[in-house]
This record gives structure tokens, C-alpha cells and sequence, in this order.
């Protein structure tokens, strides 16, 4: 992923911001007055609002400090969703077993991380390419492996298996993680009505996610 900055949108902002998963759905209704629904999009995009975590104006200094050095929109970065940021529930701890990122044939060494969601009628998944570094644990058929054996990319999410410990055919390889949303900023200006933020008003800081 080019123009990205490997650093996270701070974390006490962040877990106050809003925002959540996207989608691009056409409905076009016809003459019998039924519905015909198209998925223009393959993946989700997350969207967020960082204004709400702001509470402060040392927090706000901090965040326009972060904007120049990104540029605004030019460089990209990490955001943590604490509404969904790890390969388990909530509350649970991250376990080599979470997700399934693939099967082993005697010959593959690399791996995307990948996070399902749902499962019963249409399962959705997706890559995920900015786990946190140091949480990430992987096992082949349920017996965790570590290194030297595997190796993990933190900036693209690929898991490496070093020759020697690739997975045997049929393995199942599993991953547990947490994990940040690869972002930018939404907008090249920062509108800062410091009256209004004493006041108690919210300024506007639009988050957007980068989709790979």
C-alpha cells in the first residue's frame, strides 16, 4: 500500500469517534412493484467521524498536528474501530484458532490474514492487510506455530511459514489478531470554529477507509 504512513490515529480519540462498514446496494423497483437489488460494491468501506472523540483542546492540537503531517488526504494511516478490532468476540481473547485463512498443500508458504463474518446464508470475508504487531498467533490443524517457523507482515497482514514448517495438504490454517483499519482523512481541510468548540460543539474530522 503506497503513500501510507505505519502509524495509528491516537488511540483516546479514536475510541470516541463514531462510524462503521459502508455499502453501495442499487434497488431498482419495477412495474410490478418488486424489488431488484445489485451489490455495486464487492467489499465494504468504513466510515468515521473523529470529531467526537475530541474533548480537549490539547486533543484537538494533537489531532491537527497529525493532519499536517499527513498531509490531509495524501498519506494514509491507522485507525483502531474499537467496535471491531480483533479475530474474536468481544471481550474474548485472540486464540490461534479464530479464523480460517486457508488450507495448506504442501507447497504454499504465505497466507493473508482474513476475518469471516457470518456463515450461515453468505458469508463475508475480509483481508485483513494492518494487524497489530506482536498479536498475531497461527496454527496449522489446531497446533499453534511460532518463530522461526512463521513470520508475520504487519504492514500488508501476509503470514509467512518458513521452509520446513509450510502446511502439510489439507491443513487448515488458522489465525487469531487484533487488528487496525487502514484510513485516510476525508477531507483536505480542517473547519475549526474554536467558538463553537467551547460551546461544546463537535468538529468536523471525516475518516474514510482505504479499501486494498
Amino acid at each position: 500500500m503506497t503513500d501510507f504512513h505505519e502509524i495509528r490515529f491516537p488511540l483516546d480519540v479514536s475510541l470516541g469517534g463514531r462510524g462503521g462498514p459502508e455499502r453501495r446496494t442499487e434497488i431498482v423497483t419495477l412495474g410490478s412493484n418488486r424489488e431488484a437489488r445489485n451489490a455495486r460494491w464487492a467489499h465494504s468501506r468504513r466510515r468515521y467521524e473523529a470529531g467526537y472523540g475530541v474533548k480537549s483542546l490539547t486533543q484537538l492540537s494533537q489531532i491537527i498536528e497529525f493532519f499536517e503531517e499527513r498531509r490531509g488526504r495524501l498519506y494514509g494511516f491507522r485507525w483502531r474501530d474499537r467496535g471491531d478490532c480483533a479475530s474474536c468476540a468481544p471481550g474474548a481473547t485472540a486464540s490461534p484458532t479464530d479464523q480460517t485463512i486457508g488450507m495448506g498443500d504442501g507447497a504454499r508458504a504465505a497466507f493473508q490474514l482474513v476475518k469471516t463474518y457470518g456463515g450461515a446464508f453468505s458469508a463475508y470475508a475480509r483481508d485483513i492487510v494492518k494487524p497489530v504487531a506482536g498479536t498475531v498467533r497461527v496454527a496449522a490443524d489446531g497446533v499453534e506455530k511460532s518463530a522461526p517457523d512463521v513470520s508475520v507482515d504487519a504492514a500488508t497482514g501476509i503470514v509467512t511459514f518458513a521452509p520446513g514448517a509450510i502446511p502439510s495438504a489439507g491443513a487448515v490454517v488458522t489465525a487469531g489478531f487484533l487488528f487496525d483499519v487502514p484510513v485516510r482523512f476525508d477531507a483536505d481541510f480542517l473547519e475549526i470554529d474554536m467558538h463553537a468548540f467551547e460551546a461544546g460543539a463537535i468538529p468536523n474530522i471525516p475518516i474514510v477507509e482505504i479499501v486494498p
